[in-house]
């Protein structure tokens, strides 16, 4: 065996897939009697095989003459000689055995011919493979020449730079030219040697002095300067890490900052300094525990068994014992060799680093100025170091000069397993027991006015600031505090701004163990300062900062120095600021005096509240004021409390009035439960003054402060149900068991907030699932005797609330809305039982629906007052089974009898259809209704039923239009009674506006244009005057060829025949609801022919009705029938056809001509289309 080279035999992706095609064929005759080489290498020749013998004077790299022949080869297969050998196992074999030129020369005809070979291009293409520090040793069987092996060192970076113009085959120069090698050798040695002396000289300027040292040993926080070595091998991993992930413009901008350093040679970082894993790598495995220490040098060589002769890793087929020891000797024998070389190169390493360190020792002490007499240090200062000051090891990947240059600190060796416990320990006690620091005084008789002038000419500075900071390294904790608050205000202002929050734990710091007040009160107000615009997070940073402020100090100091910084920026101009402060109000409340929590805190917020303009700064004064109400304990601060929540209530904008629903009401709830005046005093003050508004507004009620009062109302439901549980009768008796059943999803409505939740309130969710079951029972079996909070909810509160429903305006629909939603989400919270047993009987008693009761002359008074859809939509609706549909399908089937027979206002029943009809679930349930009235025998009762239908089908999908809607329209339709069929034409009318369904709406048409053109209806003037509304109300949104073909040519004959009205009354009906019907339908766009043939004439007919009736009108008329004829003039001399609208005059000619061209492009529905001219009402 001659050597081993450490190299990859491992193929390419693709030599693999190309070698089982490729390998040798090992299988032999049974008249073969020489042993076959192993299967997986072919040329590894047997045990007792001589070396082949090959003949040509092709040069080696080590100056033999090399015979190689093509026979020779062959003849080394031992009896496989009719056997191709692929190229790739010779350039291996001829890799092996070191014959680099002769797999150089391969390798270029192979090149030449276009069969590349990936194993040679790789291994001549990494420079890795000839920069060994040292040779191999020889082997035993080969014979060396005279100038024996010839090592390469780092100098040369590939086999390219070579001139082998040198080893040709016509010259025996091999002593001379290995000369000229080891010359060049040696002085590439001296150079990198030089280097290396630059290293480490540069590493002793830039070394901290021991002072420094110190302070970086026992302030963990503070990082020790950057060193050269460090910052190289640095910059050259951030490198490679920005070229292998496609950062090339950063990779150039970098190299190009770096331009002192080589990035494409690794070598250039400094010499024997082993490549560390990149960056990925060193970031994966940051967090994994460090390995135990122990005296190792890495070593430049791996080797890999797969790639050693005679393939050391145990083959498929089995191998000659005695072969496989000798290569397992040999391989034993290589390394033990090249650790040898190693350790040796360590030694002298060593010895150099020595030698250059004192040097460094004897310039540190000639340049040092004189000792100081006052070298001691208090004890607290010198037990500050801990175990996080133990410098950072280098993982065992470099040099540690320390151990080499200071063998005497560790005179007893310890396990390795506790080398780093030691080390440790240590340097603890070094710290802790450090004498005072001796300098070597030189034996020389210098007067000390000449030496003080001799090291004046050192470049120091000392006489500005800095300089003086700089001079002075503190020895102490109070004397770190004492530099840092004179360094921070000078800092601050130099730091980016997006960083500044990295400053936030050293000014906290400083601030909270600086002795003096008015640098503490400096370092806050810069603390506040800090961000001129601080974003969320900074501020929740800030605000982080200054709770742990307020922990360590306690609440004196927080009192007297962190509340003025919030007091000075109470009106900065700056709205981020503000809001700082509103939050930091809320933060710190905990850790405030109470007296100060409730006083000058409470004021603050409340002036913010009512001055500030911010809306973001007003909702976090709402929620700081919330956690205030959490921690106030002075009863007589309830009122200033409750007319807060009042004033917050009353805020404009609707991020604040949400805060306040979500967090200060539950907040102040949850003190006035504890002050007992929830149910005594809060509740019923809210509801006074909603009493007293509907006193005063009975004309003019004011919604917006109604709907403030019964919203505060209803976020009070979940507080006052936890009250009603907690000081029920049974609260005593609970018991909390692991088999306590959940609550239902659906049990209460969802909160608003956490705050909100009842089992918040409670406690838990198993508390409150064990009150809950108590709470039923109690409720069906035993009855509320005793229960004096549920005795109010029901004796006191709930008659209240009636009587307040009954009094207000049933036309409103946002009042009707919002007590709907207050009492639904009383009865969910309450829960079923309470419902059908406190709450439905009350209001049935005060409705008194039977029919005995009906007056047909008076009407019965309360089931016009909003009462009635109230009952139906907030409480009969809380729950979805059979029997409580049943309920509200009864209720309003004797609400509209009972109202229809009465001759009693609809509005009642109206606002529970349309409140009922914005949910998609009760309308079947609404059509269960109308076909009651449908079918009843009162003529009263069926015309109720066909107005319903007007407000129940917008929204209702059109396949339960056309099911159940339609033929019931059509069953009032064919009725005696012309009252039934006239209510309903606005239904019709709706569905002629939302459907797009062909068949159904032309069922609609045929109707509408039986009640135009039958001649019974020709005398009917409720009946046309019912048409023509209902075709101004639904023609702009209506289907284009419905309202061209339909709604206007009827228009125009309801015109022309009221031009012949004798009575004035009705002509005067009819022209005013055809100003109307006309004024809506000019907005939309109306073909050419159609305004030509229907539209103006029409106009002309109202507008002579209009000459006579009303001359105020007239004049409207005429300038719309002016610009009507104008338009149709310029449509006839622009484009023979076209689209023309009143409303277009408003836009110019070439937006118009655009819009009109797109008119005809458009797949919409008419319905769509003119909602986007509807006229606004």
């Amino acid at each position: 065996m001659a050597s081993v080279n450490p190299f990859n035999l491992s193929d390419s992706e693709e030599e693999a897939e190309r070698r089982p095609s490729e390998t040798v064929d090992t299988e032999r005759s049974p008249s073969d009697e020489a042993p076959g080489p192993p299967p997986g290498n072919p040329f590894s020749p047997p045990a007792d095989a001589e070396p082949p013998s090959l003949s040509s004077t092709r040069t080696s790299p080590s100056g033999e003459g090399i015979p190689v022949s093509t026979t020779a080869a062959t003849s080394a297969m031992a009896g496989t000689a009719e056997t191709r050998i692929s190229v790739d196992v010779i350039a291996a074999q001829l890799l092996r055995d070191q014959y680099i030129l002769t797999a150089l020369e391969l390798h270029t005809e192979l090149l030449e011919a276009g069969r590349e070979l990936p194993r040679l291009r790789d291994y001549f293409s990494n420079p890795g493979n000839f920069e060994r520090q040292s040779g191999t040793p020889p082997a035993k069987d080969q014979a060396l020449g005279p100038g024996g092996p010839l090592n390469r060192a780092g100098s040369i970076s590939t086999l390219d730079s070579l001139d082998f113009a040198r080893y040709s085959d016509d010259g025996n120069r091999e002593s001379d030219e290995r000369v000229a090698v080891l010359e060049f050798e040696l002085r590439k040695a001296k150079e990198t040697i030089q280097a290396l002396r630059a290293n480490l000289t540069q590493a002793a300027e830039n070394d901290v002095p021991s002072q420094e040292r110190k302070k970086f040993m026992s302030s963990p926080e503070i990082q020790e300067p950057i060193r050269p070595l460090e910052k190289r091998a640095l910059n050259f991993l951030v490198n490679e890490y920005l070229l292998k992930n496609e950062y090339k413009l950063s990779a150039i901008t970098f190299s190009d900052e770096n331009d002192d350093q080589d990035f494409e040679l690794w070598d250039d970082v400094g010499l024997n300094i082993p490549k560390p894993p990149d960056l990925l790598q060193l970031y994966r495995n940051c967090g994994a525990p460090s390995p135990l220490s122990r005296d190792t040098v890495d070593v430049a060589v791996g080797v890999d068994f797969g790639d050693l002769p005679g393939n050391c890793v145990a083959p498929a087929t089995p191998k000659k014992p005695d072969l496989l020891q000798q290569q397992q000797t040999e391989v034993v024998q290589e390394l033990e060799y090249q650790i040898s070389l190693l350790n040796n190169e360590k030694e002298s390493l060593a010895e150099q680093i020595k030698k250059l360190q004192s040097e460094i020792q004897t310039l540190k002490r000639t340049v040092s100025s004189p000792p100081s007499t006052d070298n001691t240090h208090s004890a607290s200062s010198s037990n500050t170091a801990s175990s996080d000051s133990v410098p950072p090891t280098d993982n065992g990947q470099y040099l540690d000069i320390r151990g080499v240059s200071e063998p005497e600190n560790d005179p007893k060796p310890s396990p390795p397993q506790n080398t780093s416990q030691t080390t440790h320990n240590e340097c603890h006690n070094k710290l802790n027991k450090r004498p005072p620091v001796q300098f070597d005084q030189p034996n020389r008789k210098l007067s000390p006015a000449f030496q003080q002038a001799l090291l004046s000419f050192c470049r120091m500075c000392s006489d500005s600031r800095l300089g003086a900071e700089v001079s002075r390294i503190a020895d102490s904790e109070q004397s770190v505090m004492l530099m840092l608050g004179r360094c921070l205000p000078h800092i601050v202002p130099n730091v980016l701004l997006a960083k500044r929050e990295e400053l936030i734990p050293l000014i906290l710091c400083t601030a909270c163990l600086h002795p003096e007040p008015k640098e503490r009160d400096q370092l806050l107000h810069i603390l506040f300062n800090l961000i001129k615009r601080p974003d969320d997070e900074q501020r929740q940073m800030i605000l982080t900062g200054c709770v742990a402020f307020a922990k360590h100090v306690g609440p004196t100091r927080v009192e007297a120095e962190l509340l003025p910084q919030c007091w000075e920026q109470i009106n900065h101009k700056y709205p981020e600021r503000r809001l700082l402060v509103a939050e930091a109000c809320g933060a710190l409340a905990p850790y405030l005096p109470k007296e100060i929590r409730s006083s000058l805190v409470l004021s603050m917020l409340q002036q913010m509240l009512a001055d500030d303009k911010a809306d973001m700064v007003r909702e976090a004064v709402v929620k700081s004021l919330a956690i205030i109400m959490g921690y106030i304990d002075d009863p007589d601060k309830y009122s200033q409390g409750f007319e807060l929540m009042l004033l917050s209530l009353g805020d404009p904008s609707e991020r604040v009035v949400s805060a306040v629903h979500q967090v200060f009401i539950p907040a102040f709830a949850a003190w006035a439960t504890e002050l007992g005046s929830l149910h005594t005093a809060l509740m019923p003050s809210l509801l006074a003054r909603i009493e007293k508004l509907l006193m005063q507004g009975e004309h003019s009620l004011d919604e917006h402060k109604l709907h403030m009062f019964l919203s505060a109302l209803q976020s009070l439901i979940p507080p006052l149900f936890g009250v009603v549980l907690l000081n029920a009768p049974f609260t005593s008796r609970v018991k909390l068991h692991g088999d306590t059943p959940a609550i239902e999803v659906t049990r209460f409505p969802r909160p608003a907030s956490p705050l909100q939740d009842v089992a918040t309130i409670i406690g838990s969710r198993e508390m409150l699932s064990a009150l809950l079951i108590l709470y039923d029972h109690q409720l069906e079996h035993e009855g509320t005797t005793g229960w004096e909070s549920l005795l109010w909810v029901v004796n006191q509160l709930l008659p209240q609330l009636i009587e307040i429903v009954g009094r207000i305006n049933v036309t409103s629909s946002t009042c009707v809305h919002e007590f709907s939603r207050f009492f639904w989400r009383f009865c969910r919270t309450f829960g079923k039982i309470f419902t059908n047993t406190k709450v439905k009987p009350q209001f049935q008693e005060i409705l008194r629906l039977s029919e005995e009761n009906v007056d047909a002359s008076t009407g019965n008074g309360i089931l016009t007052k909003a009462t009635v859809p109230i009952y139906a939509t907030g409480v009969l609706t809380c729950y979805n089974q059979e029997e409580d549909r049943k309920l509200l399908v009864g209720f309003l089937e004797d609400v509209m009898t009972t109202l229809s027979l009465s001759h009693a206002p609809l509005d009642s029943l109206k606002a529970a259809f349309v409140e009922l009809g914005a949910n998609p679930v009760y309308h079947e349930l609404l059509l269960t209704v109308l076909w009651y009235g449908v079918v009843h025998t009162s003529a009263l009762v069926r015309c109720t039923a066909a107005r319903m239908f007007e407000l129940v089908l917008r929204g209702m999908s059109e396949a339960l239009v056309d099911r159940r809607a339609a033929p019931a329209l059509i069953t009032l339709c064919s009725g005696p009674e012309f009252s039934v069929r006239i209510s309903t034409i606005p239904a019709f009318g709706t569905i002629m506006e939302t459907v797009t369904q062909k068949e159904l709406l032309e069922r609609v048409k045929m109707q509408l244009a039986s009640f135009l053109e039958d001649p019974q209806y020709q005398d009917q003037h409720s009946l046309h005057m019912e048409i023509i509304r209902t075709f101004g109300r639904v023609g702009p949104n209506a289907e284009p060829r419905f309202r061209d073909d339909f709604v206007l040519p009827h228009l125009h004959r309801l015109a022309l025949a009221n031009n012949s009205q004798t009575v004035e009354s009705k002509r005067i009906d009819i022209a005013t609801q055809l100003f109307e019907a006309y004024s809506a339908l000019s907005c939309c766009f109306i073909s050419e022919e159609v305004m030509v043939n229907h539209f103006l004439p029409g106009l002309r007919c109202l507008r002579a009705d209009m000459e006579q009736l009303s001359p105020e009108h007239e004049v409207i008329l005429s300038s719309m029938v002016k610009e009507c004829e104008i338009k149709v003039e310029n449509r006839a001399m622009g484009d023979p056809q076209g689209s023309v609208s009143i409303a277009s005059s408003l836009v110019g000619e070439d937006a118009k001509t655009k819009f009109l061209s797109k008119m005809g492009q458009l797949t919409t529905s008419g319905a769509m289309l003119a909602n986007v001219f509807q006229r606004k009402k």
